[in-house]
C-alpha cells in the first residue's frame, strides 16, 4: 500500500536546503548536493528555493520535495502570486510552500486562489503563517498542511529566539490538517518537542545546512 504524505512525513524530518542571496552556497549543483546529503542522512522531504532547484532536486532524488519561491525579501515574497506557485508545481514540487499571512499579496490575489490552482494542477499546499488565526484560515482555504514557518518574522507574531511551541501545539489542537513546525529549531531536543507539541513533522534549515551562519555565530562567540 502507497503511504500518503502526511504518513511520510509523520514524525520525521524535513531539511530546508537554501542559501541567501550573495552566499558560496547559492548555486544549484551545490544545493542539490545539500538536498542528498539530506537524504543520505534519514531525512524525509527537503524544502528548496526556486524552480530551477526544484527540478534539479526532482531529477536527482526521489525525496518529496516542498517547493517555494522567494521573489524580494519584503512583505509577502515566499510564492506570492499563482504563477510562482505554479511554476514551482512545472518544476515538480510535490508541495508549495506559500506565504499565508494576513497581508496583502503583491498582485491583489488570495490565498485561497493560489490553493485552487496549486491543486487544480496536482500538487499540495504549506502554508506558512505567523499566528493562530493565519492557521486558521489557512486550512479554511483548503491548505493541506500549516507551518508556524513565519511566526516571530512577521509584525503581531512573537519575537523570540526560541522555536513558537506554543503555536504549534495551539494549531495542532485545533486545526483538521497536519501542522508542519519549522522557524528557530537549532537542536534535536527542540525538534522532538515540537513532535511533542503536536506538529507531524519537523524543518530544520539554517542548524544543518547554513556553514556562513554557524560559521559567524561562532566568531562572535569568541570575540564577545
Amino acid at each position: 500500500m502507497t503511504l500518503s504524505l502526511a504518513d511520510t512525513l509523520k514524525g520525521r524530518l524535513i531539511v530546508s536546503c537554501q542559501a541567501p542571496p550573495g552566499d558560496p552556497m547559492r548555486h544549484t549543483d551545490t544545493l542539490v548536493r545539500m538536498t542528498l546529503a539530506a537524504q543520505a542522512g534519514g531525512a524525509a522531504a527537503v524544502r528548496v528555493n526556486e524552480p530551477e532547484v526544484v527540478a534539479a532536486t526532482v531529477a536527482a532524488t526521489d525525496l518529496p520535495v516542498i517547493g517555494l519561491w522567494k521573489d524580494g525579501d519584503t512583505g509577502v515574497y515566499i510564492t506570492p502570486t499563482v504563477r510562482h506557485a505554479l511554476a514551482l508545481v512545472e518544476a515538480g514540487a510535490a508541495v508549495v510552500a506559500a506565504d499565508a499571512t494576513a497581508r496583502p499579496r503583491p498582485d491583489g490575489s488570495t490565498f485561497a486562489e493560489l490553493v485552487e490552482a496549486v491543486h487544480a494542477a496536482g500538487a499540495r499546499v504549506m502554508a506558512d503563517v505567523s499566528t493562530f488565526d493565519e492557521g486558521r484560515a489557512a486550512a479554511e482555504q483548503g491548505a493541506d498542511f500549516v507551518g508556524t514557518t513565519l511566526s516571530g518574522y512577521v509584525p503581531g507574531s512573537p519575537r523570540q529566539d526560541a522555536p513558537d511551541l506554543a503555536l504549534v501545539a495551539d494549531l495542532a489542537a485545533a486545526l483538521p490538517v497536519p501542522v508542519i513546525a519549522e522557524g528557530r529549531i537549532a537542536t534535536p531536543e527542540q525538534a522532538a518537542e515540537a513532535l511533542a507539541a503536536g506538529a507531524l513533522s519537523v524543518v530544520v534549515g539554517t542548524a544543518i545546512t547554513a556553514p556562513t551562519a554557524l560559521t559567524r555565530a561562532f566568531v562572535d562567540g569568541l570575540t564577545a
